[in-house]
């Protein structure tokens, strides 16, 4: 084969330049797309993606707070973890014509205390992130009736 060697070397060559070439036309591109700096001035673009037909609204940030509840029912506490939703749930006496009635729904559960020694209180411990209103709902029904709750 003649000139085989030679016609190697030059595909190799041409094929550097091209790669080359590539690589600057990338670059221009990403410098083009780039961030802007507040000195430049702003142009009015189209958002790219789906159109939005309305504003979006920012939402002030809830006042969340976090509240300790006592859970009549233990067992259901050792179930639950850091992290989990729940309802809470409480359930006046009944024998006054009470009923049960859910007083937060979706409270993440922030942290399940290990209970103390001296065990005389019935049910356990539970603390709940829930938004200030609802924790005052929860810490006040927990001093006259029974709270239970359902994992989310």
């Amino acid at each position: 084969m003649r000139g085989g060697r030679y016609r190697l070397q030059r595909l190799v060559r041409h094929r550097r330049r091209a790669i080359t070439a590539g690589l600057a036309v990338t670059a221009a591109a990403l410098v083009a797309a780039g961030p802007r700096t507040a000195a430049e001035p702003h142009h009015a673009e189209q958002p790219r993606g789906h159109p939005v037909t309305a504003p979006v609204r920012r939402h002030a940030p809830v006042d969340v707070v976090t509240a300790p509840v006592r859970i009549a029912d233990a067992a259901t506490v050792r179930l639950l973890r850091p992290g989990d939703r729940v309802d809470v749930i409480a359930a006046d006496d009944p024998s006054v014509g009470g009923a049960a009635r859910v007083l937060a729904r979706g409270v993440r559960v922030t942290e399940v205390p290990q209970p103390s020694d001296g065990g005389g209180e019935s049910g356990a411990l539970v603390v709940l992130s829930a938004p200030r209103a609802t924790a005052a709902r929860l810490v006040g029904a927990s001093a006259t009736a029974r709270l239970a709750v359902t994992l989310c």
